[in-house]
């Protein structure tokens, strides 16, 4: 009776059920302690918008917001989550989860189910990102960024120096690769030679761009100490497939906006645009710059910590004072508008928003009361999109 009652007792918790991971559940306080700076959660009530956030390290992915009652924080445990994409135009949002097999989660917001008696319990007034769909594909690909190109998500495949579009059944297939990994033997698909890390989404292939570490197949490779870094990263034009840019350090989270493409120079702790085939820092942040996304004019930007093993990979920053954080910069000025930082944080790796009016956040939150909140919202949840 003794183990019939243990094991009745196991996966009760939503924060398990929802990830699939028997310790999302356990989440240290520590990682959710923050301080702020500057007029944080004034723009972000400004904007009117929900802004999410991965720390791949540390297995969590977090919403904030704020209104007139106050800021508001959110989070859900993923393993090891990375790319983040909201595709705005139908309110759905997707985080990678870059662990051997790689998941991509689908998030939509919930609202009560019609005519049941806990409507009012948990979730009424609300609007929560929930996960509704998890799709397995190989470790191989070590998904990085996501992307939504036309009407479709795709995923820039680190492992194979490739972007592949990730098909409803789990499927994928390889849609763009650059002129640098191709050979008499055909292109190289079976090893990171690359780091062909970012997606910046345009209406199609032709028209997006994508960022990489180099453009040279060598026999050292990204994750060798040895690999040269300074100076060698490009971005790549979906249209030519050749590099467009050249003389970023470790570059990520390319992005499009207003016609031009945008990015982080992450070992020198900037981003910018790019004119005419040249980069332009509009500012320098204190940590390694990954995560990029635009609200108007005011870019949303992520500093983490430099790995130790890696403190080569960034010539352009003082390891010792980086910090985890976001950073709201006004793209017209390059001044900072406010600041979000996490003391016990570590890496930040994607960034996006969804309107507040669409959704609050998402399902777990730090304090007293939380675990029966999350019970409520998932026993009595419908996705906004079906007729609950």
């Amino acid at each position: 009776m003794r183990d019939f009652e243990r094991h009745s007792a196991q996966w009760r918790d939503p924060a398990q059920v929802a990830s699939q991971w028997q310790s999302a559940g356990d989440t240290d306080p520590a990682l959710l302690r923050y301080t702020v700076q500057g007029r944080w959660w004034e723009t972000l009530d400004e904007l009117r918008i929900t802004l999410v956030v991965t720390r791949e390290t540390e297995h969590l992915v977090i919403a904030m917001r704020s209104d007139d009652a106050g800021p508001d924080i959110s989070f859900v445990r993923l393993p090891h989550p990375s790319g983040l994409v909201v595709d705005r135009r139908g309110d759905v949002m997707y985080v990678a989860s870059t662990r051997n097999p790689n998941q991509v989660f689908d998030f939509v917001p919930a609202c009560p189910q019609r005519g049941r008696r806990e409507r009012g319990r948990g979730i009424a007034g609300r609007r929560t990102l929930i996960p509704v769909r998890s799709r397995l594909f190989p470790g191989s690909l070590y998904i990085h960024d996501l992307g939504v190109i036309g009407e479709e998500l795709h995923a820039a495949a680190v492992g194979q120096n490739a972007v592949v579009r990730l098909e409803e059944n789990a499927g994928y297939e390889r849609v763009w690769w650059p002129r640098a990994i191709e050979s008499a033997d055909g292109p190289v698909f079976s090893q990171n030679h690359l780091q062909l890390n970012s997606i910046a989404a345009g209406k199609d292939l032709d028209d997006s761009f994508f960022a990489a570490s180099t453009d040279r197949v060598s026999s050292r490779r990204p994750g060798h100490l040895n690999f040269p870094v300074d100076r060698r990263g490009v971005i790549f034009s979906g249209r030519t497939r050749e590099p467009v840019v050249r003389g970023l350090t470790r570059p990520h989270s390319a992005r499009l906006h207003e016609g031009k493409v945008w990015v982080d120079d992450s070992g020198y702790g900037t981003f910018g645009p790019c004119d005419d085939s040249r980069f332009t820092a509009v500012a320098k942040l204190p940590g390694w710059t990954r995560g990029l996304s635009f609200a108007g004019s005011v870019a949303f930007v992520g500093t983490s910590q430099v790995i130790p093993r890696y403190r080569r990979y960034a010539p352009g920053l003082d390891v010792g004072t980086s910090r985890c954080g976001v950073h709201a910069v006004d793209v017209r000025t390059g001044e900072p508008l406010g600041s979000i930082l996490w003391p016990a944080g570590n890496q930040i790796f994607g960034i996006d928003w969804i309107g507040s009016s669409a959704a609050e956040g998402l399902p777990f939150r730090s304090g007293n009361g939380t675990r029966k909140h999350a019970r409520d919202l998932f026993y009595s949840y419908a996705a906004a999109h079906t007729d609950g």
